[in-house]
């Protein structure tokens, strides 16, 4: 592992981060509801995950482009990361509503939590970087759990 500046650690974030940004206009209706039934344990999990995943996929240089065989590791969390932009823009042009915010894509479950943790959890082994990879396994108890919960909530009403 080598410390440095990852440029592809950027690209994943703001591809994570900008539709994040253009949802908080255009959440669906009721999720602030769910959001305030939380399980403060998954929050935690989640909140962890996301501060550990946000510095470490920036701090080691070894997540940037090295044409060797690994690099399939880095092409299949990219694809992940492209399936994460399709879910949001199949949202975006949506209705809006909580079962369009929890459909499956391609029959992955809850595809907005799903997506990235799986890119995350591949730019790890990509990088053969540990502590990526613990990250990404907290990121993903505390994120999918939480939108599981929802979205079994929402099949109840």
């Amino acid at each position: 592992m080598h410390f440095g500046f990852s440029y592809v650690g950027l690209v994943f974030l703001i591809m994570l981060f900008l539709p994040n940004f253009f949802w908080t206009k255009h959440k669906p209706q009721g999720y602030e509801q769910e959001a305030k039934k939380e399980s403060k344990i998954l929050l935690a999990f989640e909140r962890t995950g996301e501060v550990l995943v946000t510095a470490l996929c920036l701090i080691f240089s070894d997540f940037n482009l090295s044409l060797t065989p690994w690099a399939w590791w880095l092409a299949a969390s990219f694809f992940f990361m492209i399936l994460y932009e399709i879910w949001w823009i199949r949202y975006f042009t949506s209705e809006k509503r909580l079962t369009d915010f929890y459909r499956s894509l391609l029959k992955i479950p809850v595809p907005g939590a799903t997506l990235p943790v799986i890119a995350f959890f591949l730019l790890a082994i990509y990088g053969k970087n540990p502590f990526l990879l613990i990250a990404t396994i907290i990121l993903g108890i505390g994120h999918i759990g939480i939108h599981l919960v929802h979205r079994s909530n929402l099949k109840k009403k």
